[in-house]
């Protein structure tokens, strides 16, 4: 599974951090932000 990083548009879906597994949901043109609850900047996409 490829990773996607902060900063990156990957479009819409859920997206879950590497490091402590939070959720992140994503619009279509939104930015992956660092993740709210680590910090992490790696996510793979759930959903």
């Amino acid at each position: 599974m490829t990773n996607v990083h902060t900063g990156e548009k990957p479009g819409k879906g859920e997206y879950s951090c590497t490091k402590c597994g939070f959720d992140v949901t994503l619009g279509e043109r939104d930015k992956m932000p660092p993740c709210p609850n680590c910090t992490n900047t790696s996510f793979t996409k759930v959903k």
